[in-house]
């Protein structure tokens, strides 16, 4: 079994949904007992909001390279971000460490291409549903993407 590097707090309450689906997935993957071997590091969403008001996403970009970094130092085999935003920073995240990040449109294209589908709508905060970090992921694995 592999080490999750959890990176959290964006909000705590994302961070939670994460955490249980994770232990959930092992638990009826692997039976008995079984749960996730997770690292995890919460930020405070307090800064990142700061940062995002007043367009400051380098800031942020080094406060969640700063958390992957200490992730991966503690034995992480891979980190995932606990947030759909925060993955238009995965580039710059990934520039900083060598484990790799999984990224939240890549997962979601393959469930959703899995299951038959290749029109799917996208709904998410401001920055998720305006910019092009989640859609275009999403186009290059083949996906037809509406945004309302």
């Amino acid at each position: 079994m592999k080490t999750i590097g959890l990176i959290g707090g964006m909000s705590w309450e994302s961070t939670i949904t994460y955490y249980e689906i994770l232990n959930k997935a092992v638990a009826e993957k692997c039976g008995g007992f079984s749960s996730s071997k997770i690292l995890m590091y919460n930020v405070d969403f307090a800064e990142l909001e700061a940062n995002m008001s007043c367009g400051n996403w380098d800031g942020n970009a080094r406060i969640l390279s700063d958390a992957a970094k200490r992730l991966e130092n503690a034995g992480a085999d891979f980190i995932v971000i606990a947030t759909n935003t925060m993955h238009k920073l995965v580039p710059a995240i990934q520039k900083e460490i060598s484990v790799p990040i999984l990224h939240i449109a890549d997962a979601t294209a393959a469930v959703i291409k899995r299951d038959g589908i290749f029109k799917v709508g996208l709904l998410g905060t401001k920055f998720t549903m305006t910019q092009d970090f989640i859609k275009d992921r999403l186009k290059a694995a083949g996906l037809e993407v509406i945004v309302p």
